[in-house]
Protein backbone atom coordinates (compact mmCIF):
# COMPACT_ATOMS: atom_id res chain seq x y z
CA UNK A 1 0.00 0.00 0.00
CA UNK A 2 2.71 2.32 0.69
CA UNK A 3 4.49 2.03 -2.62
CA UNK A 4 1.29 2.48 -4.29
CA UNK A 5 1.19 5.72 -2.31
CA UNK A 6 4.78 6.57 -2.93
CA UNK A 7 3.97 6.12 -6.66
CA UNK A 8 1.20 8.99 -6.68
CA UNK A 9 3.84 11.30 -5.34
CA UNK A 10 5.37 13.24 -7.98
CA UNK A 11 8.94 15.11 -8.12
CA UNK A 12 9.35 18.72 -9.35
CA UNK A 13 13.05 19.35 -9.35
CA UNK A 14 14.62 22.87 -8.30
CA UNK A 15 11.52 24.37 -6.52
CA UNK A 16 10.70 26.63 -4.58
CA UNK A 17 14.97 26.92 -5.19
CA UNK A 18 17.82 25.26 -7.56
CA UNK A 19 18.93 22.14 -5.79
CA UNK A 20 15.77 21.10 -3.68
CA UNK A 21 13.15 18.21 -5.47
CA UNK A 22 9.83 18.93 -3.73
CA UNK A 23 7.68 16.22 -3.81
CA UNK A 24 4.19 17.45 -4.88
CA UNK A 25 1.36 15.70 -2.91
CA UNK A 26 -1.23 17.62 -5.26
CA UNK A 27 -1.53 14.08 -7.70
CA UNK A 28 -1.96 12.02 -4.04
CA UNK A 29 -4.75 14.31 -3.51
CA UNK A 30 -6.10 14.65 -6.91
CA UNK A 31 -6.51 10.50 -6.78
CA UNK A 32 -9.56 9.73 -4.58
CA UNK A 33 -8.28 6.25 -3.98
CA UNK A 34 -5.03 7.23 -2.75
CA UNK A 35 -6.13 9.76 -0.79
CA UNK A 36 -8.65 7.85 1.06
CA UNK A 37 -5.87 5.07 1.12
CA UNK A 38 -3.46 7.70 3.04
CA UNK A 39 -6.15 8.95 5.28
CA UNK A 40 -6.86 5.48 6.30
CA UNK A 41 -3.33 4.60 7.21
CA UNK A 42 -2.68 7.35 8.94
CA UNK A 43 -5.94 6.31 11.12
CA UNK A 44 -4.40 2.92 11.44
CA UNK A 45 -1.24 3.92 12.92
CA UNK A 46 -3.45 5.46 15.50
CA UNK A 47 -5.40 2.57 16.60
CA UNK A 48 -6.11 2.48 19.94
CA UNK A 49 -4.40 5.93 20.75
CA UNK A 50 -6.62 8.16 22.30
CA UNK A 51 -6.50 11.85 20.52
CA UNK A 52 -8.10 14.41 21.60
CA UNK A 53 -6.91 17.38 19.02
CA UNK A 54 -4.88 17.34 15.73
CA UNK A 55 -2.67 20.51 15.85
CA UNK A 56 -1.78 20.78 11.73
CA UNK A 57 -0.11 23.77 10.21
CA UNK A 58 -1.58 25.46 6.88
CA UNK A 59 -1.51 24.67 4.05
CA UNK A 60 -1.03 20.98 3.40
CA UNK A 61 -0.72 20.18 7.20
CA UNK A 62 -4.50 21.00 7.21
CA UNK A 63 -5.51 18.15 4.44
CA UNK A 64 -4.45 15.85 6.16
CA UNK A 65 -5.18 16.92 9.49
CA UNK A 66 -9.03 18.00 8.97
CA UNK A 67 -9.89 14.60 7.12
CA UNK A 68 -8.45 12.62 9.84
CA UNK A 69 -9.77 14.82 12.75
CA UNK A 70 -12.99 13.99 11.46
CA UNK A 71 -12.23 10.46 10.89
CA UNK A 72 -10.59 10.04 14.43
CA UNK A 73 -13.72 12.18 16.07
CA UNK A 74 -11.53 14.38 17.55
CA UNK A 75 -10.59 18.31 17.46
CA UNK A 76 -9.27 20.16 14.92
CA UNK A 77 -6.42 22.96 16.06
CA UNK A 78 -5.44 25.25 12.64
CA UNK A 79 -1.65 26.75 13.37
CA UNK A 80 -0.79 29.53 10.96
CA UNK A 81 1.23 32.37 9.54
CA UNK A 82 1.11 35.45 12.02
CA UNK A 83 -1.87 37.83 11.65
CA UNK A 84 -4.12 35.05 9.90
CA UNK A 85 -5.41 33.80 13.38
CA UNK A 86 -8.33 36.46 15.03
CA UNK A 87 -7.63 35.81 18.59
CA UNK A 88 -5.08 36.01 20.88
CA UNK A 89 -2.14 33.76 20.10
CA UNK A 90 1.29 32.32 20.49
CA UNK A 91 4.20 32.63 18.02
CA UNK A 92 6.71 30.79 17.20
CA UNK A 93 9.76 31.23 15.23
CA UNK A 94 11.84 28.31 13.23
CA UNK A 95 14.12 27.76 10.87
CA UNK A 96 13.13 25.75 7.17
CA UNK A 97 15.27 23.85 5.21
CA UNK A 98 15.24 27.00 3.14
CA UNK A 99 14.81 29.98 5.44
CA UNK A 100 12.76 31.15 8.09
CA UNK A 101 9.17 31.12 9.61
CA UNK A 102 6.88 31.88 12.16
CA UNK A 103 3.31 30.11 13.38
CA UNK A 104 0.91 31.01 15.65
CA UNK A 105 -1.95 29.14 17.36
CA UNK A 106 -4.95 30.73 19.29
CA UNK A 107 -3.77 30.96 22.97
CA UNK A 108 -7.49 28.81 24.13
CA UNK A 109 -6.82 26.38 20.93
CA UNK A 110 -7.45 23.48 23.97
CA UNK A 111 -7.10 23.39 27.73
CA UNK A 112 -3.91 22.06 29.29
CA UNK A 113 -3.91 17.80 29.45
CA UNK A 114 -5.16 17.75 25.87
CA UNK A 115 -3.16 14.76 24.14
CA UNK A 116 -2.71 16.25 20.55
CA UNK A 117 -1.30 14.57 17.73
CA UNK A 118 0.67 16.97 15.41
CA UNK A 119 0.44 16.54 11.59
CA UNK A 120 2.00 17.72 8.56
CA UNK A 121 1.95 16.05 5.02
CA UNK A 122 6.15 16.20 5.19
CA UNK A 123 9.51 15.46 7.54
CA UNK A 124 12.03 17.40 6.24
CA UNK A 125 14.63 19.22 8.48
CA UNK A 126 11.91 18.60 11.18
CA UNK A 127 11.76 22.61 11.84
CA UNK A 128 8.35 23.38 11.00
CA UNK A 129 6.77 20.19 13.22
CA UNK A 130 9.35 21.39 15.86
CA UNK A 131 7.70 24.39 16.03
CA UNK A 132 4.21 22.94 15.92
CA UNK A 133 5.15 20.72 19.02
CA UNK A 134 6.87 23.30 20.69
CA UNK A 135 3.46 25.52 20.31
CA UNK A 136 1.50 22.66 21.78
CA UNK A 137 3.53 22.42 24.76
CA UNK A 138 3.19 26.31 25.04
CA UNK A 139 -0.52 25.31 25.52
CA UNK A 140 0.66 22.50 28.26
CA UNK A 141 -1.05 20.04 25.36
CA UNK A 142 0.42 16.50 25.64
CA UNK A 143 1.82 15.12 22.73
CA UNK A 144 0.88 11.70 21.68
CA UNK A 145 2.64 11.42 18.46
CA UNK A 146 3.97 13.38 14.81
CA UNK A 147 2.68 12.02 11.93
CA UNK A 148 3.79 12.62 8.60
CA UNK A 149 2.38 11.26 5.10
CA UNK A 150 6.09 11.73 3.77
CA UNK A 151 9.15 11.64 5.50
CA UNK A 152 12.66 12.65 3.60
CA UNK A 153 14.75 10.28 5.95
CA UNK A 154 18.27 11.66 4.59
CA UNK A 155 17.38 14.95 6.03
CA UNK A 156 17.00 13.57 9.56
CA UNK A 157 14.37 15.52 10.72
CA UNK A 158 13.10 13.05 12.83
CA UNK A 159 15.95 13.81 15.43
CA UNK A 160 14.57 17.03 16.18
CA UNK A 161 11.53 15.02 17.25
CA UNK A 162 13.18 12.66 19.30
CA UNK A 163 11.29 12.76 22.18
CA UNK A 164 7.94 11.70 21.24
CA UNK A 165 6.26 8.65 18.49
CA UNK A 166 6.74 10.48 15.30
CA UNK A 167 5.19 8.06 12.68
CA UNK A 168 5.06 7.83 8.63
CA UNK A 169 3.82 6.96 5.66
CA UNK A 170 5.93 6.63 3.11
CA UNK A 171 9.82 7.39 3.28
CA UNK A 172 12.17 8.56 0.85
Amino acid sequence: MKKKLAQTIRDIPDFPKKGILFKDITTLLNNPQAFKSAIDEMAKILKGKRVDYIVAAEARGFIFGGALAYKLKCGFVPVRKPGKLPAATYTHTYALEYGEDSLQIHRDAFKPGARVLVIDDLLATGGTARALVKLAKRLKGKIVGVLFLIELEFLRGRQKLDRYPVYSLIKF
